[in-house]
């Protein structure tokens, strides 16, 4: 029970905790609402998931092999992360047809995760602590508590843009908000890339 617990704590303290998948989805529940915010979530959720499983159930010794698949990684997911800040900060708020365009789709979510340094280092880390080469059963409960755990935060995320865009009744308003969260996340992939690849 103890176990279970801890990998209760582990997912929720890496899925609820601001990065550069939270800011996307607070953004675009600001933008497009709860509702058309979920299939980014869902996509974000089972990309993870599947990274997860990946790593623990066998990529994770190809990685101690060939570290430097890791910082190859940092740097296109850096990358496509710059790009996610530029699409939020420059996203239209006066024509429907044209923020569109802007909303985040399944397969962003889905693609985001697996190029999220910090997906990444949540995996690893994950699979050092709870899985056991003699046991995969523990692995696979730490798999299935992480599924669920990431889909609640994810979604509690885009909740949360969801009812601030009540406050953000404004066009200006919102393109600030959509400016600010952009900067913030392309400041995010920055200091990412500093820490992972520049920094080791």
């Amino acid at each position: 029970m103890s176990l279970l617990l801890a990998m209760f704590g582990f997912s929720l303290t890496m899925s609820i905790t601001p990065g550069p998948v939270n800011m996307v989805i607070i953004s675009s529940g600001v933008q497009h609402g709860f509702a058309r915010t979920i299939p980014f979530v869902s996509g974000a959720t089972i990309g993870f998931t599947l990274l997860l499983a990946a790593i623990g159930f066998g990529f994770y010794q190809l990685l101690d092999s060939y570290p430097q698949i890791l910082h190859f990684l940092a740097v296109a997911g850096c990358a496509y992360v710059i790009y996610m800040g530029y699409k939020i900060a420059s996203a239209p708020t006066d024509k429907i047809d044209v923020a569109e365009r802007s909303l985040p789709r399944f397969y962003e979510g889905f693609l985001l995760q697996w190029l999220n340094p910090k997906a990444w280092v949540a995996c690893v880390s994950g699979v050092a602590l709870f899985s056991s080469p003699h046991n995969q059963s523990s692995l696979l409960y730490f798999v299935l508590i992480y599924f669920f755990v990431c889909y609640l935060s994810l979604a509690l995320w885009a909740f949360a843009g969801d009812k601030i865009r009540l406050f953000l009744n404004g066009e200006f308003s919102l393109k600030v908000f959509n400016l600010a969260m952009g900067l913030l996340l392309i400041l995010c992939a920055a200091y990412l890339m500093y820490s992972h690849v520049l920094g080791a």
